[in-house]
């Protein structure tokens, strides 16, 4: 592939949840004129103009599988110089470290990845709270970011995680949730933003934040 403007690489290293993710990009894309790739092919990724990490699964495999594919060094390469989007088990790649396993992230964004620890809590109904946390919860926007425009404060979004983020300055926490305490919902620096939940997952918002992504010029 020539490398193109506006084309969209999403990566495939046989950890993410490809189908939904590459249909809602190409849903935003469509009405843009931005061509939508998924690929397992190093060289797309490098010629791509924005680049989406989907990631679901446990943490240590989609950081083996990403090094063994051989699509790390784009990846690295991507977050260097162009628009970068991460989801899900995704956005906790970008972070230094993970309690799952434990395992090294990419260290794009200083910080670690922690489990819940709700044991024997109670939500305010009086159920328990389950982890994974699993289904639709409110994001406040911690920061301002590109990303959110047009998205209004305190949107529900869909989530599936057991882990979540913990970035070392908060300044890289722009979206934030509540369950048992508050989390990091969606971290960013420079050309990366990366969420927890699932944009691709989370009806007109989610499609609103893949807009923005493709028209988001760092």
């Amino acid at each position: 592939m020539k490398s193109v403007a506006n084309t969209v690489a999403v990566v495939d290293y046989g950890m993410g949840n490809l189908h939904s993710v590459s249909q809602a990009v190409r849903h935003a894309a469509d009405q843009v004129g931005v061509e939508v790739f998924v690929t397992s092919d190093p060289d797309v990724v490098r010629k791509a103009t924005r680049v989406v990490l989907p990631g679901q699964g446990a943490m240590p495999d989609c950081m083996r599988e990403l090094r063994d594919s051989g699509l790390q060094e784009s990846v690295l390469e991507a977050a260097a110089s162009k628009p970068l989007f991460g989801v899900c088990v995704g956005m906790q790649m970008m972070l230094s470290r993970s309690d799952e396993g434990p395992t090294d992230g990419l260290g794009l964004i200083p910080g670690e990845v922690v489990k819940f620890d709700l044991a024997g809590r109670l939500q305010p109904d009086g159920s328990r709270f389950k982890v994974p946390q699993m289904g639709w919860n409110q994001v406040r926007q911690a920061q301002p970011h590109a990303v959110w425009a047009g998205v209004p404060d305190q949107s529900y979004f869909y989530f599936v995680h057991s882990f979540y983020a913990r970035p070392t300055d908060p300044k890289h926490s722009v979206g934030e949730a509540e369950y048992g305490a508050s989390f990091t919902a969606a971290i960013a620096r420079d050309n990366i933003f990366a969420t927890q939940f699932h944009p691709e997952k989370s009806a007109d918002h989610g499609l609103q934040l893949y807009r923005n992504f493709l028209h988001w010029n760092p």
